[in-house]
């Protein structure tokens, strides 16, 4: 890099791993710092190179991630560091810059996110090494942490093994924490130039278990009939779809919403989305191996000039990316779901939950008021704060459930996610027979429970659901639409089992049988069970408790705000919903 004439210099960090933290669950990212008794071969080094913009007053920057393992990295990882090189060496003798450029070499010994993060973490807010480190003297031959302008966009690149088809392939991911995306006006212009002038194959991630679905393709089916019908009545009308990309938009929707709605970011680049920053993870398959010296000079070419094509369009840019979407669903690398349509679907779903809490409210204050026939007393006690006590209650206690993951971890000796899932299981039973006994009202077998004041505690459960929805697609809309389709119908058809089975009405048997399944699935363990099997991981030797235990691990390892409504919104309304099905009325 030196030699290329850009400013060269070494970051050492600590590449300690994500731990979970309840009062830090939504502070800012990681701070890294150096700290004592560290020594020289347990932390990484970034290596970073900056050309100033010639054109430029030097307020922004464009940066060019490369991850690196100088130990176990194979030869694709050095074809990206060609690329990149190439692309480096060109960027440093043209004069139409007028934002700096940053390329930073990952030390992936340690997974390709911490050294990303640890960089972009002093670049923003430095921290001072102590003395015991001053030793690695070796380090800082290059200078000390040097700085650029503002970033405005980075690129991560990475040769990932080779393609399965007869052609480059170019992978794009997106994803960051909690849903959070690019603007769409980045990606636009990498699938652009890889497409139409460097000929990649440009992917998306996909569902690949739906591709084979017959459901789906009969569905893709008649949806090209109706659009061909319609095409014949008036040519004008043209939203007709062809079974093939419907099957493939479908896959791509499917696994857009999940990745968004885990809130796990799917590479290096979320690390810039923790700063506002717009940024893609770019994963080149190349047709060739990585050994045939034949293909490798053109395949530099390509994939210089698609990096270059792309840091030019930032480049020319005034400002940052704002004019296109930062809130869309993809359905392949050139089409996507707005905001502006997946939120009628959303809004659509939750709607008749405040209109049926309401009813059931009126509903259950009547009934309570026939059954009351002292006027005072009536007015002295509020049936509604049995309910809303019980829903705080059951609430509280799913708050205290989530937190104590953090407790579990600190139990001394070496546990398997196995062993740690049943502590956490049988603790969390405990304290739900404890609330049960403290607080009877929260019981489903309590004496007081009778007559129809289930109907009350289930508005203000349905109240309690909706609330909870609502926050949640503020923050996450993915996992509040997902959510949403696993409580809104349980919340909708639950009600007391006795009172179904006492009619013996073949309509009531169906609702009662449909309220049992929607409970059963609506419970968080076999919610994940069956979305492994959906997105095709399949179930066959499945630890169920330790792979969930692994997945909620994750979770709060990555500050996903999934975490937090499967503990404090979906699991209290789960609760409450099977404490209405087994009401003693």
């Amino acid at each position: 890099m030196s030699e290329m004439g850009a400013e060269v210099y070494y970051q050492k960090f600590h590449p300690e791993g994500n731990q979970f933290h309840p009062l830090h669950f939504f502070s800012g990212p990681d701070s890294y710092t150096l700290l004592g008794n560290v020594s020289c071969a347990s932390y990484g080094v970034n290596v970073a190179g900056i050309i100033r913009a010639p054109r430029g007053d030097g307020k922004e920057s464009i940066v060019l991630v490369t991850p690196y393992d100088s130990i176990n990295g194979g030869d694709y990882e050095a074809l990206s560091l060609g690329i990149a090189t190439s692309l480096f060496s060109l960027l440093a003798r043209v004069t139409w810059l007028s934002k700096d450029i940053i390329w930073l070499v990952a030390d992936s010994r340690y997974g390709d996110y911490r050294p990303v993060a640890a960089w972009l973490s002093e670049y923003h807010t430095p921290s001072f090494m102590v003395s015991d480190l001053l030793k690695c003297d070796e380090l800082n031959t290059a200078g000390s942490f040097r700085r650029a302008g503002t970033v405005a966009a980075a690129l991560v690149l990475k040769v990932d093994g080779r393609s399965e088809r007869f052609e480059d392939t170019l992978s794009i991911y997106a994803e960051a924490s909690n849903g959070q995306m690019p603007n769409l006006d980045l990606i636009n212009v990498v699938n652009y130039l890889a497409v139409h002038r460097q000929g990649f194959y440009v992917r998306v991630e996909k569902v690949v278990s739906l591709l084979s679905s017959s459901w789906l393709k009969i569905a893709g089916d008649i949806f090209e009939a109706v659009g061909k019908v319609a095409h014949t009545l008036n040519p004008a009308w043209n939203f007709g779809i062809p079974a093939a990309d419907y099957l493939e938009g479908s896959a791509t929707l499917a696994s857009s919403l999940y990745s968004q709605a885990l809130g796990i970011l799917t590479g290096p680049h979320g690390a810039f989305r923790d700063y506002q920053v717009d940024a893609i993870t770019l994963k080149v398959s190349p047709r060739f191996p990585a050994d045939s010296k034949a293909r490798q000079h053109d395949f530099f070419q390509r994939g210089a000039q698609l990096l270059e094509g792309t840091i030019r369009s930032v480049n020319n840019l005034l400002e940052k990316f704002h004019q296109s979407f930062f809130l869309y669903l993809l359905t392949s690398p050139s089409k996507f779901i707005s905001v502006g349509v997946y939120m009628i679907a959303f809004a659509l779903l939750v709607a008749p939950l405040p209109m049926v809490a309401a009813s059931l409210y009126i509903d259950g204050c009547n009934s309570l008021t026939k059954a009351t026939h002292n006027p005072a007393e009536n007015l002295k006690s509020w049936k509604w704060l049995d309910a809303a006590k019980q829903v705080f209650a059951l609430h509280l206690l799913g708050f205290i459930v989530t937190l104590l993951p953090y407790f579990i971890c600190q139990v001394p000796g070496q546990h398997s996610p196995t062993n740690r899932s049943i502590m956490w299981a049988t603790t969390s039973s405990s304290l739900l027979i404890i609330t049960f006994v403290t607080i009877p009202s929260c019981s489903p077998f309590s004496s007081r429970l009778k007559g129809n004041n289930w109907a009350v505690l289930k508005s203000v459960t349905i109240s309690a659901a909706f609330i909870g929805l609502c926050l949640m697609s503020i923050i996450n809309f993915a996992t509040a639409m997902i959510g949403a389709l696993l409580l809104v119908p349980m919340c909708l058809m639950v009600r007391p089992i006795k009172l179904d089975l006492r009619s013996r009405r073949a309509k009531s048997l169906l609702g009662a049988f449909c309220s049992m399944v929607l409970v059963i699935v609506g419970f968080p363990v076999i919610v994940f069970a069956i979305t492994k099997g959906f997105i095709g991981e399949g179930l066959a030797g499945l630890s169920l408790g330790g792979e969930f235990w692994t997945w909620l691990e994750s979770l709060w390892a990555w500050k996903s705000a999934t975490y937090l409504y499967i503990g404090m919104v979906h699991l209290p309304c789960w609760l409450l919903c099977l404490c209405i099905l087994f009401h003693p009325c």
